[in-house]
């Protein structure tokens, strides 16, 4: 592995790379509260058939400037931007938690872009089950962290023990986060416009739900996978993304993962990903 900054207009993200620039591309996305380095633990082994490349969401880590705005196709955009800066186009993008919907709105609104996308973990705002997700009370962050200034004035100087409820909560009982992720986490989000910028996703959710609500046919091959530690399925995600127009969806479940895939089962979650990127690109070349 080893790092670099790329431009996505006036946004500079930090990135870790790894595999040679030639191969075909492979975008991976971290969520709240992660940084890019979710994903050490797979990135050199995604690197020996991919150009890999691990971003810091835009403000976050070691990443700068502000994006337009939180919604999830703008930063899809700032992305896709900042990786062919790298060299990487029509890249496969995977992403896990608010990575994943930066993913889905890749495939929704830049689909000559991209070849296809792995959504983990997470539900797409707009799309079923959304409203039965974010009326389930154990996800009150929701609600929580989309009101203006109020997460901001109760957590900072206190994001590691608030950080810590979620690693716990979101994460594998039998694998929790080790201290060196939680501690890099962590320091990822410790200026205040990192945490402001994280917080800002949810204050964006309800425009990418309108946006979202909107069908639209989508052709792009779409992996859906999660951990089953938390006791849901991906069935519910699968025919939610299937009602909004995704014509090519597959899912697949890692069992005894939880949020944190990469880290909690890496050869797991690097086999999926190299398995679905190569069908991507394959279908592509036939």
């Amino acid at each position: 592995m080893r790092t670099t900054v790329a431009k996505g207009g006036s946004v500079e993200l930090f990135a870790r790379i790894a595999g040679d620039r030639s191969d075909p591309a492979l975008i991976l996305l971290h969520g709240w509260p992660h940084d890019g380095s979710l994903y050490d633990p797979v990135i050199d082994r995604l690197g020996e058939r991919f150009f890999t490349i691990a971003f810091d969401l835009p403000a976050i880590g070691r990443s700068t400037g502000a994006p337009p705005s939180a919604e999830k196709a703008t930063l899809a955009s700032v992305i896709l931007d900042a990786a062919a800066s790298l060299g990487a186009e029509r890249p496969v993008v995977a992403g896990i938690d608010v990575g994943g919907m930066i993913a889905y709105s890749a495939a929704r609104d830049f689909a000559e872009r991209i070849h296809g996308v792995a959504i983990g973990n997470t539900v797409i705002p707009g799309l079923d089950p959304w409203q039965k997700v974010i009326s389930d009370p154990r996800i009150f962050h929701f609600a929580l962290h989309a009101v203006p200034d109020l997460p901001e004035l109760l957590v900072t100087g206190r994001e590691r023990p608030y950080f810590d409820f979620f690693f716990d909560f979101l994460g594998s009982k039998q694998r929790p986060l080790p201290n060196t992720m939680r501690d890099a986490f962590t320091r990822a989000y410790l200026r205040p416009e990192a945490l402001s910028a994280g917080f800002d996703w949810y204050r964006a959710f309800a425009a990418d739900a309108r946006a979202n609500e909107q069908p639209k046919r989508l052709t792009t091959p779409i992996l859906y996978f999660r951990g089953d530690a938390d006791g849901r399925t991906p069935e519910d995600y699968v025919a939610g993304l299937r009602r909004a127009g995704a014509e090519q969806v597959t899912s697949q479940v890692l069992a005894g993962g939880a949020e944190f895939t990469p880290i909690e089962m890496p050869d797991e979650f690097a086999s999926m990903i190299e398995d679905f990127a190569i069908n991507c690109f394959a279908a592509v070349a036939a």
